[in-house]
This record gives structure tokens, C-alpha cells and sequence, in this order.
């Protein structure tokens, strides 16, 4: 038996899923990263790690926003059966909404250093894997019902929700250690100025961000 479509196994995906599923892996590569600087920040650097966290945090307020308010109305337009899934969904994103503001509590001005955020960090990544797991399991093989020219059309209606903050982030926290060829896919379906943006000024911006927990202080 084939193994189920998942974002840990793009090769499992056809291409036009690619780009919601660097979605996911840029969330899980994130959690990573998180959990693995916390136990190291100190006061000095948790300024710095608070921005970092904040423009993560607008990624997945914005993704899961988009899900519920756009992208399952549209789908349960076009497949009405799949009302039981998108409910189970949208109650799983209140569990990672919650998970989230313990990060962000631990990352507040005077907040302590080390074991509230170490905390906090593995909860949030604890419930983000569990939560993309279930949802992939879910959507995947929603969208191959749906079809590509379908879901492509979809997919850039949802891209138009996000808001301007989070649009310049988006394809340098995508691409950030993502397959050659993902890359190659998905930036073949933005427009070209947003193509060269990505690979120049936007990239610049988001590379001085990780600092703050690639190299924690």
C-alpha cells in the first residue's frame, strides 16, 4: 500500500501541491528552530526572537484565517460531503492558537529567559505536528479531488487574502531550505517581479531576521 500524500514526502505530491505543502514545512522547519534556540536565549536576544516569532505567527494566523474563511467555503461549494472535515479542522486551529500564545507570552518584555519559552516552544511544536498531520491527511486528497486547473485558481485566491506584511515574507521563508525543484515549481506560478524580489530584497530582509535563532544570544 502507498504511503498517504504528506508535505514530509513531496515526492508523494504532484507539483501543483507544492506550494501549500512548503507551507507546511516551512512551519514544521520553523518549530524546529524555535525549540532548538530556546533553551539558549537570553534577555539580550529576546527582542530580536520576538519579531522573528511575530512574522512566523502572522504566516500561520494568515494561512489557517485563509482556510477557514476562503479556501473550505469554496471547497465545500464545490463538494458539499466534506462539511465534517473542514469543522474538524477549524477546531484543531483553536488548539494551535493557544499553543501560540504561549510563545508569545514567553517572548513579552521581562518575561524570563530559558524554561518558559523552552516550554512553550515544544507544546507549540508538539501540537503544529500533530495538527499539520491531521489536515494533510484531510486535504490532500480533498484537492486531487478537486483537480489541478481548480485548485490552481484557488490557490491564487488565497494569496491575494494575505495581507502586505506577510505577502513580502512568503517566498523567502517558503524557499528557505526547500527542493530545488519545489522551488523551481512553485515560483513558476508567481508573477516575475515577485519572482525577483523574492531572490534579492526580500531574501536580504528575511536572512537578517533568522539570526535571532539560528545564532540565539
Amino acid at each position: 500500500m502507498s504511503a498517504s500524500p504528506s508535505s514530509e514526502r513531496l515526492g508523494s505530491l504532484p507539483g501543483h501541491l507544492h506550494g501549500f505543502a512548503l507551507m507546511h514545512t516551512g512551519m514544521r522547519r520553523d518549530a524546529r528552530r524555535l525549540t532548538a534556540a530556546a533553551p539558549a536565549l537570553t534577555a539580550a536576544g529576546t527582542e530580536a526572537a520576538a519579531r522573528w516569532w511575530s512574522r512566523l505567527r502572522d504566516v500561520i494566523d494568515w494561512h489557517h484565517r485563509s482556510e477557514d474563511h476562503t479556501l473550505w467555503p469554496e471547497l465545500l461549494r464545490k463538494l458539499p460531503d466534506c462539511a465534517e472535515q473542514a469543522k474538524k479542522l477549524a477546531d484543531d486551529h483553536g488548539e494551535l492558537d493557544a499553543a501560540m500564545d504561549g510563545v508569545s507570552a514567553a517572548l513579552r518584555p521581562g518575561s524570563p529567559a530559558g524554561g518558559e519559552l523552552t516550554t512553550a516552544a515544544r507544546r507549540f511544536s508538539e501540537v503544529l505536528h500533530e495538527h499539520l498531520a491531521d489536515e494533510e491527511e484531510i486535504v490532500f486528497p480533498v484537492f486531487l479531488r478537486l483537480g489541478e486547473r481548480d485548485y490552481l485558481d484557488l490557490e491564487q485566491r488565497l494569496v491575494r487574502t494575505a495581507p502586505p506584511r506577510t505577502l513580502a515574507y512568503l517566498p523567502p521563508w517558503m524557499f528557505d531550505e526547500a527542493p530545488a525543484d519545489s522551488v523551481r515549481r512553485v515560483a513558476a506560478t508567481m508573477p516575475p517581479p515577485v519572482r525577483v524580489l523574492g531572490r534579492t530584497v526580500l531574501r536580504r530582509r528575511y536572512e537578517r531576521g533568522l539570526d535571532a535563532v539560528l545564532r540565539p544570544r
